[in-house]
């Protein structure tokens, strides 16, 4: 009690003086004492008193002194009067700017930024958004300094990424630092990687930065180089998370420590990896496997090599570790898995689950692994690929990797030929492994990879095949592989693709006339596709109905009950910090857009009962039933907004019905499947709509047009 006393006593003093920053002083000091009891009203009184400041006075009035904790208030009064006109402020959003006034009558700091001139903000806006710009900021230099910023930036990148991770914190992602760079306008978004490689090569010399082996963990920058001596290892002892311990590891066998390390340090390291392995497991298998490998690398015996090849085999961990590891990591899994002829075989019989950087490791480090069976010699590896290839669907990942890297999978002789003068490098014969099927038996399998919708990485290996599809350089080399046999290989092919009904029709047209002008004799097999009949933007009289009692109820009752909401939420105050206001706004713009495109849909789309609707073709208006691979299905095709799956009726803007409309019995279609692919089916008999479906369309009762 007696030292509160003498704190209030002096207090007093310095408000008789108005000594404001003594008074300051005394509460900074004296902060836990004050918390003790509620003092914030008094503290108030006692700061406000200490000046005849009008600025300072509206600070503490804005500081939330009585509403906010003591501590709390006193943080935002001290950030407040940092905020001089001049000063430079961050905030993360619009970067470094400038005071430019601040307006204690208001109680409003207005700040210039680059992007944003005079924005205002409350008192409490700006304690909670802004922060003073330190010295060093890389954001600071830019505005003080443009000339070394630029110096800095294009003739030392290493020291200018460091500058930028300092300014963050002392890390950031690789992904961070790039979204930064690119938002701030430091480095355009294509040139990032050019930019970034450079600066990595500076960084990797720079011992107090810690650049990562995967992209998703931080780059870190140290006070000072680490010595790894004691207070290193120590820390080492003690880490819990896997992922740090596997870092500190790789990174020490970087710097060539673990060569001169002793018995002693060895035993600790090992003992962390054996923890790390342990917590990895039935938790992340592709840390799993990386810290194997890394165990296995550096010769520990515990975990022993078996133990943790086991792990992975068991449920095929060893597939789903490939998946997730980073490409360049893949291969050293593959290769610590593969410790005889048995694990190698489980290796080739997975290769269909594999994605594809994992079958391209398998393909380099074992296609020259030769056997014997009896008196004959055998390629494993190549039986495997060869064997796969020539079943009824080929593995994406293969047909991907083989199509696009042909000369891996064979002998090919070029020779130079003069052509107007100049040398070219052409094709002069090839043999490709004997267990592989023709190239045309490739080809056909990458043209059905290229077909229909997929997911995940069979997807991904479908957007990379019809990529070469639309290579010229590559369409060449494949007609010139397919023509060193017979013109009728080079025609199967182009007849083939040309078949095909399931690429996008825009780049499937643009293919075909490529390859036609590639191989001319190729012209004449052309087969002219009629245009696709376009029917009356039609719906039945029920879904008009409906879409229309849906438009009339955001007209009469969600629009204005949004004007209402805007209104009300004007009297909240300033309309830039408004959260209300500016959801009601958005709400507003939405419902604009929404208003916009029912009413130009109602204008454009006409109600129907389809009686005009005739079987000689699939068009909206009729029933179409069909011969699919789980047997037959029945649909009722209608106009653009009906849709009853319960009664099979379907829109006319539906994939399914798009794939029929047009076609006639006995025609085939291609249906997609509830897993992305696709399935091809056979139109047996077109009838007229069944009186059930004709109930259906029939306006609602109470619903008008």
């Amino acid at each position: 009690m007696a030292e509160t006393e003498t704190l209030a006593e002096q207090l007093k003093g310095c408000v008789e003086k108005r000594d404001f920053e003594g008074a300051l002083g005394l509460v900074r000091g004296n902060l836990e004492e004050l918390k003790k009891s509620p003092q914030s009203g008094a503290v108030k009184d006692a700061l406000k008193k200490a000046t005849d400041d009008r600025l300072l006075q509206s600070y503490v009035d804005g500081a939330g002194f009585g509403e906010l904790p003591l501590d709390a208030a006193l943080v935002r009064l001290e950030k407040l009067i940092s905020f001089q006109v001049g000063s430079l402020v961050l905030n993360r959003t619009w970067g470094v700017g400038k005071v430019k006034k601040v307006d204690y009558f208001y109680r409003r700091v207005t700040v210039d930024f680059p992007s944003r001139r005079g924005h205002q903000f409350t008192y409490a806006a700006a304690a909670d958004m802004l922060e003073s710009a330190p010295d060093g900021h890389i954001l600071v230099l830019r505005e003080v300094d443009p000339a070394a910023f630029e110096s800095l930036l294009k003739e030392k990148p290493g020291e200018f990424v460091k500058r930028v991770i300092e300014s963050n914190g002392s890390s950031m992602t690789l992904v961070r630092l790039e979204d930064y760079c690119v938002a701030n306008g430091f480095v355009k978004g294509v040139n990032w990687k050019k930019f970034w490689d450079t600066a990595r090569a500076e960084l990797r010399r720079d011992k107090c930065v810690v650049i990562p082996a995967r992209k998703s963990d931080p780059i870190q920058v140290t006070g000072a180089a680490e010595d790894y001596g004691d207070v290193w290892l120590e820390a080492f002892s003690h880490e819990t998370d896997p992922k740090a311990i596997l870092a500190a590891v790789r990174e020490y066998v970087a710097q060539g420590k673990l060569k001169a390390a002793d018995e002693a340090v060895r035993a600790k390291i090992e003992d962390r990896l054996v923890f790390a392995v342990t917590a990895a497991r039935k938790v992340d298998d592709a840390l799993y496997a990386r810290l194997a490998c890394t165990v296995a690398e550096l010769g520990f015996a515990r975990p022993t090599a078996k133990e943790m090849r086991d792990y992975l085999w068991e449920r095929k961990r060893y597939v789903k570790a490939a998946a997730a590891l980073p490409s360049r990591e893949v291969g050293a899994m593959i290769s610590f898995l593969a410790c005889d002829d048995a694990a190698k075989a489980k290796i080739y019989a997975a290769i269909p689950e594999f994605c594809f950087a994992a079958v391209d490791e398998i393909v380099k480090r074992f296609r020259d692994d030769k056997s014997r069976e009896g008196e004959a010699e055998v390629w494993p590896c190549r039986k495997a690929v060869g064997d796969f290839m020539k079943e009824t669907q080929a593995p994406a990942t293969l047909t991907t990797l083989i199509a696009g890297r042909i000369e891996q999978f064979g002998e090919f002789e070029y020779a130079d030929v003069e052509v107007d003068g100049k040398k070219i490098r052409t094709l002069k014969g090839y043999r490709l492994w004997p267990e592989l099927p023709p190239i045309s038996a490739i080809l056909a399998h990458a043209i059905a990879l290229g077909e229909g919708r997929r997911s995940g990485e069979t997807l991904r290996m479908q957007n990379l095949v019809r990529r070469l599809f639309g290579d010229k350089a590559w369409l060449e080399k494949m007609f010139s592989l397919l023509g060193m046999n017979s013109t009728a290989d080079q025609v199967l092919f182009f007849e083939r693709f040309q078949a095909s009904i399931a690429w996008d029709p825009s780049t499937h047209h643009t293919t075909v006339v490529r390859m036609a002008k590639l191989v001319p004799e190729l012209e004449k097999h052309i087969v002219k596709v009629e245009k696709k009949r376009e029917y009356a933007r039609l719906t039945s009289y029920r879904s008009f109905g409906l879409r229309k009692q849906e438009y009339l109820k955001l007209i009469n009752e969600d629009m204005p009950e949004n004007v209402r909401k805007i209104e009300f939420a004007k009297g909240f105050g300033d309309l830039s910090e408004n959260a209300e206001y500016q959801y009601a706004k958005d709400e507003q713009r939405q419902l604009m857009q929404k208003q916009t495109l029912m009413q130009a849909d109602l204008e454009a789309v006409k109600p129907s009962d389809f009686a005009d609707a005739t079987t000689d073709e699939v068009m909206p208006g009729v029933t179409v039933v069909a011969d699919t691979k789980d047997g037959e299905k029945v649909w009722h095709i209608l106009g653009e907004w009906d849709n009853d799956p319960e009664l099979g009726i379907l829109s006319s803007k539906t994939r399914v019905a798009q794939g029929l409309l047009g076609k006639k019995p006995g025609d085939g279609f291609e249906l997609p499947g509830a897993d992305g692919g696709v399935a091809f089916a056979t139109i047996r008999e077109i009838r007229p709509l069944p009186d059930s479906v004709r109930e259906w369309m029939k306006l609602p009762a109470g619903v008008q047009i």
